[in-house]
C-alpha cells in the first residue's frame, strides 16, 4: 500500500495527528544499535529547571520503533545548562520517592515533601519489586539518609545520591545485629525486606514500604529497647501489618528462631541497623535498588544469554565519570510505536549518552516518566507506559530543584487543543501560562496578559482567541508587566474539507462519554483544528449531550441506555460539506464463530466437540503442561468499536488458561488471556480488548495452556479479570486439561456509516488538460498490454512508462524519480530501506536547482507500510515541499483502483492495475504541476 494511504483516507486524522503534533524535521544522525543501523527520525527538548532539561526522540531500526525520553540533570554543585545560566549552581537533587505502598508513581511525586523552597520537577520509577505478594521493594533504599529496606539478600545494586548530590552505581549491604538478653550478639541478616531470609534474624520497622508484612510466623514487638509483646503465628493471607511508629518486629528463622520463642515480656533487646557500601565510599543520602549494571567503568556489558535480555520497556539511570550529570532514561516497548530494547542495547544506549556507571531499573508496565511543563507545579506522564496507563509501583526516583520566586518573568504560549495552525476567519484559541525566573509557577496573577499582533494580519481578543485575516505567518504576543511571550502561528487557507476525528463513537452504557475533534483542511490538504466556537451541530438532544471540552474538541455524552444517531457539523460562515459522527450506545453480542465449523479450525490439540448446543471446538493441551492451539479456516475481523470478546467455555476444574490470539491494524500481536478454569460446566468469560493497540483487530487463532508443574512467573502482569457468567452445569471434561470453547462473539455498541463526499481532487482531469501539459508519462502494472487499455491512443504521445519495478532513481525534464522498490514490511527492515533512500533522494533534490518536483515510485504492497512510517515520509515530503518550494507526488503503481488527493500539499495518486494511467507534468507551473487522466473511476485518496 501507498506509504499515505491513497486508499483508506479513514486514516488521514491519525496521520495528521502525528504530523501537527511532531517537533522539529527529524535530524540525519544515524547510530547502531546490536549491531544494525538506525536512524533518528524526531526529537523535541525542553528545560524543565535549570539543570534539568528532557530530551525525547524517536528512532527507526531494522525491526522496530524506539521511543526514548531522558532527563540530562546536572546535579547539585554542578554547572547548569540552559535557563540557570553556565556555570550556576543547578540545585538539583535526587530523592527516595514513595514507600508507603504501591501508588502511581504521578500521585506519590505529588506527596512527595521536596522541602522549604524547593519543587519536584521530574521522576521515574524505581526498583523491582514483590508485584505478585506484598508488592515491596526486593532491592535497598535510603531516604534523606535513613535506611529504609535491603534487599532481600546480600548486597544489593543501587544507584546513590551522597550529601553533595553526587550520584553513582554501588552495593549496598546491611550491617546488623540483634543483642538478646544477657549479651549475646545475633547478626540481623534482615531489615524491611521483601522476603525474609531462611536463615536468622530480620527486623520490620515503620519504614516497610507496604502494607502487609510478608511474615506469618511468631514474631516478638519492640518498644524503646524492650520486648514489649510476643506474638503468635497468623495464618496466611492474613498477614501482619505495618509496625506503629517507634515498634520494631522481631522475626526469626532456622537456628534463630528458639531464641526468639525464648524472649518474653520486658526483656532487653537492641537491633542495630545500618547500611555500608559494599567496596568501600561514603553512603548515600538517597538511594533505589536496581538489578543489572548496563555500563561499568565506561564499558557497556554483555548481558546475551540472560533471561531479563528480551527486548522490553526500560528504566535506566547513568552517571557521568565525576558523578555530577545523571541521565535518567525510559525507553517505551511492547508498543506497535516502540519495541523495546534489551539490556544489552540499553547498556550501549547508556554509553553513548555518556554515562560512566549505569543500572537498570524496573521496566515492563512499571516504566515511567515524569516531568513539570514550563510554569506548572503538576508532572505529566512523557512516556507511554506499556500497560496504557501508569502501574502502581513502590517507589521511584524524584527531581527536586529550587523554587523561583513566584513573580512571572515570561509565558509559555500554546493553542489550546491542536497545534499552531488556524484558519482564516476562524478562531484559534491560545492560552498563556506565565513562569518565573527558574522555570516555575506563578501564582494566579491579578490580571490576565494583554494580547497583540504586532505584525498585523488580523485581530486576537482579550482571552487569547486569535482570528487571522489571510494565509501566511503572525506572531501572537502576550505581555503582563515585564513578563512577556510569543507564538508563531501559521495560517492555512481557507477552509475546503471538514472531517471529525473519530467519526464513529461507541459507549456502552447510559452516562458514558467519548471525545471527539473537528479537523478542517484547505485546498492543499493542510489541517488545522477547528474549535467549537466556530460549529453549528445538529442532533437528537434527547439521546445525547454535546458540548464544548474546553480543550478544543467536543464531549459526547449518552442520555439514554440504548440508541443509534448521529451529530450533524458544519462550520460557521462556510459553504464547504459538513463533517458528521455516528453514534451508538448500548452493547450487544456480534457473532464471530459459532463453532458449527469446527471440524475445519486447525491446530495442536483442536478437535470438534460437544457445543452449547450443537457443535464446539476441543482444545486438549499435551500431558504435563503445554498449549493446544486452533486457528479459525479463515481470520475473524472483529468489529472496529468493540470492547470485549465474549466465550462459552466448558472447563474441567484442571486449572488450564484460555485465551484469544489477535492482530491490530499494524499486524501486531495480541494475547487475551482468560482466566485459569477453576470450574467445570459452562460460563461464559468477557475478554476486554487492549486498550493501547490500534482497531480494527483480527483473531487468528484460539489457544488453551495448562502449567507445567514447574513452571513459574517471576514480575509479570496479572491478566485484567475477565468476566465470568455461569451457566447450568454441563459434561465436564477430561479432567486433564481439555476445555470446550463455543460462542465467540464481540461486544460491539451500534452504530451507522458516516456519509462523506466524493472528494474529487483538481489534479484529476480531462484529456485535453493533459495534451496541454509540456510533456507526459503513463503509469501501468508491469505486464499491462497498454493497446488494450483504457486511455491507450487517447492521449498525445508518452515520453515513457512507469511499472513500478525494477528500474533505478532517474531524472526527466526537472522531475527526479526515486523508485522504492521494496514491499518488505516496515518493521522487517523495509521502512529502515525505505527512509534511508527517501531522505538521501531529498537531500541531492534539493541541490539540484534544475529539478523542481520529486516523485517518489512505489508498488501496491498492502500491509508493507506501518502508520508511523507513513506519517514520517508525509513529515518528509511536506517539509521538503515547505522549506525548498519544490513539488512532490507519490505515485502508487498497481492499486486496485484509481485514487487521488493530497494531504499538506503532497500530492498521492494510485494507479490502479488495470488499464493505463496518463500524467502530464510541469515541474516549473504556477499551482498545480500535474493533470491526471484516470484509467478508471475517480475516487478520493483521503487528503481531499
Amino acid at each position: 500500500m501507498s506509504p499515505l494511504r491513497p486508499l483508506l483516507p479513514v486514516m488521514l486524522p491519525a496521520l495528521l495527528t502525528v504530523l501537527l503534533v511532531a517537533p522539529a524535521p527529524p535530524s540525519a544522525h544515524a547510530s547502531g544499535r546490536d549491531g544494525a543501523e538506525g536512524i533518528e527520525t524526531a526529537r523535541t527538548a525542553r528545560q524543565i529547571a535549570p539543570g534539568v532539561r528532557l530530551e525525547s526522540y524517536d528512532r527507526l531500526e531494522a525491526d522496530r520503533w524506539l521511543r526514548i525520553d531522558e532527563l540530562d540533570v546536572r546535579l547539585a554543585g554542578a554547572g547548569a545548562a540552559g535557563a540557570g545560566g553556565a556555570g550556576a549552581d543547578s540545585g538539583v537533587r535526587a530523592e527516595y520517592l514513595g514507600g508507603r505502598g504501591l501508588a502511581a508513581l504521578a500521585d506519590s511525586a505529588a506527596r512527595h515533601p521536596a522541602g522549604p523552597g524547593r519543587r519536584v520537577v521530574a521522576a521515574v520509577n524505581g526498583d523491582f519489586f514483590d508485584i505478585r505478594g506484598t508488592g515491596a521493594p526486593l532491592g535497598p533504599g535510603i531516604g534523606a539518609g535513613r535506611l529504609l529496606h535491603t534487599a532481600s539478600s546480600g548486597a544489593g545494586q543501587a544507584v546513590g545520591f551522597d550529601a553533595d548530590g553526587l550520584g553513582r552505581v554501588l552495593r549496598l549491604a546491611l550491617d546488623g545485629s540483634v543483642t538478646l538478653p544477657g549479651g549475646a550478639v545475633r547478626p540481623l541478616a534482615g531489615f524491611n525486606t521483601a522476603r525474609p531470609p531462611a536463615e536468622g534474624f530480620a527486623a520490620y520497622t515503620a519504614d516497610w514500604p507496604a502494607a502487609g508484612l510478608p511474615v506469618s510466623g511468631p514474631a516478638v514487638e519492640l518498644r524503646d529497647g524492650r520486648v514489649a509483646a510476643v506474638r503468635a503465628a497468623v495464618r496466611r493471607p492474613a498477614r501482619r501489618d505495618r509496625p506503629a511508629p517507634g515498634t520494631t518486629l522481631l522475626i526469626a528463622a532456622g537456628t534463630a528462631a528458639p531464641e526468639l520463642a525464648a524472649l518474653r515480656p520486658g526483656d532487653a533487646v537492641a537491633v542495630a541497623a545500618r547500611p555500608v557500601a559494599a567496596g568501600g565510599g561514603p553512603l548515600p543520602v538517597s538511594a533505589v535498588g536496581g538489578r543489572e549494571a548496563l555500563v561499568v567503568a565506561g564499558v557497556p556489558q554483555d548481558h546475551d544469554g540472560e533471561p531479563n535480555n528480551a527486548a522490553a520497556p526500560r528504566t535506566a539511570v547513568g552517571f557521568s565519570r565525576d558523578g555530577r550529570r545523571a541521565r535518567l532514561v525510559t525507553v517505551d516497548g511492547r508498543q506497535p510505536d516502540s519495541g523495546g530494547m534489551t539490556l544489552t542495547a540499553l547498556g550501549r544506549l547508556m554509553h553513548r549518552l555518556g554515562a560512566h556507571e549505569a543500572l537498570n531499573l524496573d521496566g515492563g508496565g512499571s516504566s515511567t516518566l515524569l516531568a513539570a511543563l514550563t510554569g506548572e507545579a503538576a508532572l505529566t506522564v512523557e512516556n507511554s507506559p506499556s500497560d496504557g496507563r501508569q502501574r502502581p509501583v513502590p517507589n521511584g526516583l524524584v527531581l527536586t530543584a529550587p523554587s523561583g520566586t513566584g513573580r512571572a518573568t515570561g509565558y509559555r504560549i500554546e493553542p489550546v487543543g491542536g497545534a499552531p495552525r488556524a484558519f482564516p476567519g476562524l478562531t484559534r484559541t491560545l492560552r498563556a501560562t506565565p513562569y518565573d525566573a527558574l522555570l516555575g509557577p506563578v501564582p494566579a496573577p491579578e490580571t490576565a496578559p494583554s494580547w497583540s499582533l504586532p505584525g498585523g494580519g488580523g485581530r486576537i481578543d482579550s482571552a487569547g482567541g486569535l482570528r487571522a485575516a489571510a494565509p501566511g505567518p503572525v506572531e501572537a504576543r502576550a505581555q503582563g508587566g515585564t513578563a512577556r511571550g510569543a507564538l508563531r502561528v501559521e495560517v492555512l487557507g481557507a477552509v475546503t474539507r471538514v472531517r471529525a476525528v473519530p467519526d464513529r463513537i461507541g459507549l456502552a452504557e447510559e452516562g458514558e462519554r467519548a471525545r471527539f475533534v473537528l479537523t478542517g483542511h484547505d485546498a492543499q490538504g493542510a489541517a488545522a483544528v477547528i474549535e467549537p466556537r466556530d460549529v453549528a451541530l445538529d442532533y437528537d438532544r434527547s439521546r445525547w449531550s454535546v458540548a464544548d471540552d474546553g480543550s478544543g474538541g467536543f464531549t459526547v455524552t449518552a442520555r439514554v441506555p440504548g440508541a443509534a444517531g448521529r451529530v450533524r457539523a458544519t462550520v460557521r460562515g462556510s459553504t464547504v460539506a459538513a463533517a458528521e459522527v455516528a453514534l451508538g450506545v448500548g452493547l450487544s453480542d456480534r457473532p464471530l464463530a459459532d463453532m458449527e465449523d469446527a471440524a475445519r479450525w486447525t491446530g495442536t490439540g483442536a478437535a470438534p466437540g460437544e457445543g452449547r448446543p450443537g457443535r464446539g471446538l476441543a482444545l486438549t493441551p499435551p500431558a504435563g503442561g503445554g498449549t493446544a492451539t486452533a486457528a479459525p479456516p479463515r481470520p475473524l475481523r472483529v468489529p472496529d468499536l468493540a470492547r470485549s470478546l465474549r466465550l462459552w467455555v466448558n472447563g474441567d476444574a484442571s486449572g488450564t488458561r484460555p485465551a484469544v490470539d489477535l492482530t491490530d491494524a499494524e499486524g501486531t500481536t495480541a494475547t487475551l488471556r482468560g482466566p485459569a478454569v477453576d470450574w467445570t460446566g459452562w460460563r461464559r468469560i468477557d475478554l476486554p480488548l487492549p486498550p493501547q493497540a490500534d482497531p480494527p483487530f483480527t483473531v487468528t487463532r484460539l489457544t488453551a495452556t495448562t502449567p507445567s508443574p514447574t513452571r513459574t512467573k517471576h514480575h509479570t502482569t496479572p491478566p485484567p479479570k475477565p468476566h465470568i457468567q455461569a451457566a447450568a452445569p454441563g459434561p465436564a471434561g477430561s479432567g486433564v486439561g481439555r476445555v470446550l470453547v463455543d460462542g465467540l462473539v464481540a461486544r460491539t455498541p451500534p452504530t451507522g456509516v458516516v456519509r462523506t463526499g466524493d472528494g474529487r481532487d483538481p489534479v484529476v482531469a480531462t484529456e485535453g488538460r493533459v495534451n496541454s501539459r509540456p510533456w507526459r508519462f503513463a503509469v501501468e502494472a508491469a505486464g499491462a498490454r497498454p493497446a488494450s487499455a483504457a486511455g491507450a491512443g487517447r492521449t498525445a504521445a508518452v515520453d515513457f512508462a512507469l511499472t513500478g519495478a525494477g528500474r533505478p532513481a532517474f531524472v526527466h525534464r526537472g522531475v527526479r524519480f526515486l523508485p522504492l522498490g521494496s514491499t518488505r514490511p516496515t518493521l522487517a527492515g523495509g521502512g529502515l530501506e525505505r527512509i534511508t533512500a527517501l531522505r538521501a533522494a531529498l537531500a541531492t533534490a534539493a541541490r539540484e536547482p534544475g529539478t523542481g518536483a520529486l516523485a517518489v515510485v512505489e508498488p501496491y504492497a498492502p500491509q508493507a507500510v506501518d502508520r508511523k512510517e507513513a506519517a514520517l515520509r508525509l513529515r518528509l515530503l511536506a517539509e521538503f515541499r515547505r522549506a525548498t518550494g519544490k513539488r512532490v507526488l507519490v505515485l502508487t503503481v498497481g492499486a486496485p483502483r484509481f485514487a487521488a488527493g493530497r494531504t499538506e500539499g503532497v500530492l498521492t495518486v494510485a494507479a490502479p492495475r488495470a488499464g493505463r494511467t496518463v500524467i502530464g507534468a510541469d515541474a516549473f507551473a504556477a499551482g498545480d504541476w500535474l493533470s491526471v487522466l484516470p484509467a478508471g473511476p475517480v475516487r478520493p485518496a483521503g487528503g481531499r
